[in-house]
């Protein structure tokens, strides 16, 4: 089984699209990276965790659910570092390889100790990319397999159909 755990605020920093809608509201930064994760998810199999850091949400700690994705946000005294290294600490055995997505160097050579494996916020957007290509095709195929009718019609009789719907002879 594969874990991947997201440092939810230095993704969101890193990438460009998702840095821009910070800019401007950052829940709809952390919501689309949660969708993106979620998409991630469904297409790897992999159990997929975003910590964000308290220090723009104080508070307690939270844990929630949304579109199969676990969301954590830290004690308001806590980094999403620390969090992230606890948990790969947790979660990491034969059975189980982590990943964490961060572009912190620090936090890389604490979670390669712990032997979890690394994705820069670069190769997590790169794998991202190629993923939103792989559904785009999957949901052309399927398109495109999907019967233009309900009704199985000749090309003939689905021509003249076709016609008497726009309006022509």
């Amino acid at each position: 089984m594969d874990v991947l755990l997201v440092d939810g605020y230095n993704i969101i920093g890193a990438w460009p699209e998702l840095k821009a809608l910070r800019e401007v509201r950052l829940e709809d930064a952390r919501d689309l990276l949660i969708e993106m994760m979620a998409e991630y998810r469904a297409y790897t199999g992999w159990r997929v965790i975003i910590v964000f850091d308290a220090q723009f949400v104080p508070g307690i700690a939270t844990a929630s659910r949304r579109h199969d994705v676990e969301i954590l946000f830290t004690k308001e005294n806590e980094t999403a570092d620390e969090r992230i290294e606890r948990l790969a600490s947790e979660l990491g055995s034969r059975r189980v390889q982590v990943h964490v997505a961060t572009s912190d160097h620090t936090e890389q050579r604490v979670i390669f100790a712990q032997g979890a494996l690394r994705k820069s916020a670069r190769e997590l957007q790169i794998e991202m990319s190629g993923i939103q290509k792989g559904i785009a095709e999957k949901v052309r195929k399927l398109q495109e397999k999907r019967p233009f009718s309900k009704i199985p019609l000749s090309d003939d009789v689905a021509e003249i159909f076709e016609k008497w719907r726009r309006g022509l002879k």
